[in-house]
């Protein structure tokens, strides 16, 4: 079973939450568990957010792209900002690492997608933009294609 949306969204915080939902409608049709869903609508948000407050630094007149495909029993997700880009990924993804201390960001954001996806690149270059790449294979999926 193959589809796909692509979804674009200005960069303001209310659209997180409908970021979560727009991947939650998504995926129903495939059955998800209950914890994959709440799986899948977290690191939408820390992804999300990411763009936001990092990505854009909270300016509310840029555009977070996402992207989400279902194939071969797999949900894929990417989340695309054109913002400040990050300056050392491998650092950026450590647990605990944050640029926003004084905005009691806990570092854990990509911490958090390495753990509760199956795969997670992040491609990232400064002044042009971070994109995030997740997948996972969805359990209900899989039990129905046997």
């Amino acid at each position: 079973m193959n589809n796909e949306a692509i979804f674009k969204f200005r960069s303001i915080s209310e659209n997180e939450a409908f970021a979560r939902l727009v991947v939650a409608s998504f995926i129903t049709p495939y059955d998800p568990t209950i914890g994959e869903l709440t799986d899948i609508k977290t690191v939408v948000s820390e992804a999300v957010t990411n763009a936001i407050i990092h990505g854009y630094d909270g300016r509310d007149d840029q555009w977070v792209h996402m992207t989400l495909t279902m194939q071969n029993n797999v949900l894929s997700i990417e989340i695309r900002d054109e913002g400040l880009g990050i300056a050392d990924v491998e650092e950026a993804m450590q647990p605990l690492f944050t640029t926003k201390p004084e905005m009691e960001r806990s570092g854990m954001g990509f911490t958090i997608m390495e753990h509760f996806m199956d795969a997670v690149e992040v491609i990232s270059s400064q002044s042009k933009g971070t994109t995030i790449r997740m997948s996972k294979h969805l359990a209900s999926v899989q039990a129905e294609c046997h």
